[in-house]
């Protein structure tokens, strides 16, 4: 058993954090190494929760930060994704495909759907006024397996 690797950060709840926190995910993954398919889809689980932060939780209220954190450990890769914003009140409503609460904005109210089916398990926690935790993992895939 190896001693999982990790990270933890906090950063600015501004949209150019988003493109940061793809890039920091994508490097941290990079131990694991991982396919180039599964590389994109962990960047963009991570950009669609980043922006969700952002958008929905603090209304694009730059002065409020966002906690992200990373674990790699036996061949995957564990995001948590954790503001301290506006919560969600139905999270089962929330992750409906086309749901959304800013339809004048232009939200597709795709972006739990796309962190679903891009990540292995995915897991979500909110209070009302209390903020929310976003849980995501994905396995690697061992390079060394696809060409035996």
């Amino acid at each position: 058993m190896s001693v999982p690797n990790k990270f933890s950060m906090k950063f600015s709840a501004q949209s150019c954090n988003e493109a940061f926190a793809r890039m920091v995910v994508a490097s941290f993954a990079a131990s694991l190494d991982p396919t180039i398919e599964e590389l994109e889809e962990m960047k963009t689980a991570v950009s669609e929760a980043v922006t969700n932060c952002i958008i929905h939780a603090y209304h694009s209220d730059a002065t409020k930060e966002i906690q992200m954190n990373g674990i790699a450990e036996d061949g995957k890769l564990t995001i948590e994704i954790i503001d301290e914003g506006a919560g969600i009140e139905d999270t089962e409503l929330a992750r409906t495909p086309l749901f959304t609460t800013k339809p004048d904005e232009e939200r597709s109210g795709m972006g739990f759907t796309i962190m679903e089916n891009f990540m292995d398990h995915f897991e979500l926690v909110s209070t009302v006024g209390g903020g929310t935790k976003l849980t995501m993992m994905k396995r690697i895939a061992s390079k060394k397996a696809l060409f035996n």
